[in-house]
């Protein structure tokens, strides 16, 4: 995808291809010593987005030399099954890192079970430990998504110190760990939701906007300033070619009606292109952009959390 009118684009393909090669570059180094780093993805019912997602991350772990496991529960499996198969998996020494795939099932207490996970196996970095110690600066594993944000925006060398960055979105997964790591970068951050009021004037003063609110192409030119780097994690459907010409450039147009008519969808993020692209200096296109950093990062977590259970570091 090119970009118009000096846009330039955070290609998180190329980045995430970088990080994989240095953690596959490392896993050979240990496994010369007898070290195999291994991840258990923990996979509960059928939903069809998790299970590409999931085996999307078994293949990678075999592409980079890692040891994978996939664990498939039915969808009726209760919370005190699913901490039993925790339990387990946190008393294995062959297994580093332990992920349990989210949304589980309704039934399924999902705090309880993020909770479960041994803080020195929690490649996702969501138990309240790692979270504690990520607050504090502490060496921690980090949440996958927005550590990759912060590989690719050091990737382009974009200055963070100093630098006025806005995160429009909340979540305990992406926007509350995005803050505090733009923020230990010493970054001016603010948080931006649902509530904010003016929401797009308050994203117009940012010289970074990182967009993870989870609404289809809702930030518009309106909310960019001449030059800002936005960093889009989105990742919504579009289902209608009206849709389809009112969100995408004039370039794209074709190439997404064609998915369209193909896969009866097309992705985009909360990003709106068309009204983005030509204001914003620098632009990470979805697909394409911070989705491929996700599972680079959960491998090169897999990594570090191998490595400190040894006594290494990285």
């Amino acid at each position: 995808m090119s970009m118009e009118a000096g846009t330039q684009m955070l290609n998180g393909l190329l980045v995430a291809e970088a990080i994989k090669q240095g953690v596959a570059a490392r896993v050979s180094e240990l496994g010369q010593r007898g070290v195999r780093p291994g991840l258990a993805v923990v996979l509960v019912g059928e939903n069809p987005a998790s299970k590409v997602y999931v085996g999307s991350k078994v293949r990678t772990c075999q592409a980079l030399g890692l040891f994978s496991e996939k664990i498939e529960l039915a969808a009726e499996t209760t919370t005190e099954e699913l901490l039993a198969v925790i339990d387990h998996l946190n008393g294995r020494d062959e297994i580093d890192g332990i992920l349990v795939q989210l949304p589980l099932p309704p039934q399924i207490e999902a705090r309880l079970i993020l909770e479960a996970i041994d803080p020195a196996k929690d490649v996702d970095g969501f138990h309240a430990v790692n979270v504690g110690r990520m607050v504090r600066g502490e060496d921690s594993l980090v949440p996958c998504t927005p550590a990759g944000v912060i590989e690719m925006l050091d990737h382009y060398q974009i200055p963070l110190a100093g630098a006025n960055a806005v995160v429009i979105g909340r979540s305990d997964i992406v926007g509350k760990p995005m803050a505090m790591l733009l923020l230990h970068r010493h970054a001016t951050v603010t948080i931006c939701h649902s509530r904010t009021r003016d929401l797009a004037e308050v994203s117009r003063r940012a010289d970074i906007v990182i967009a993870a609110i989870g609404r289809t192409a809702m930030v518009n030119g309106d909310y960019i300033k001449d030059g800002a780097v936005v960093v889009d994690v989105g990742i919504n459907k579009v289902s209608t070619a009206d849709d389809v010409r009112r969100i995408f450039t004039d370039e794209e147009i074709p190439t997404r009606l064609e998915e369209l008519g193909r896969r009866g969808y097309t992705l985009v993020g909360d990003v709106g292109p068309r009204s983005v692209i030509g204001r914003a200096g620098w632009f990470s296109p979805v697909p394409g952009g911070v989705g491929p950093l996700t599972i680079a990062m959960l491998m090169k977590n897999t990594l570090r959390a191998a490595e400190a259970r040894r006594g290494r570091t990285m």
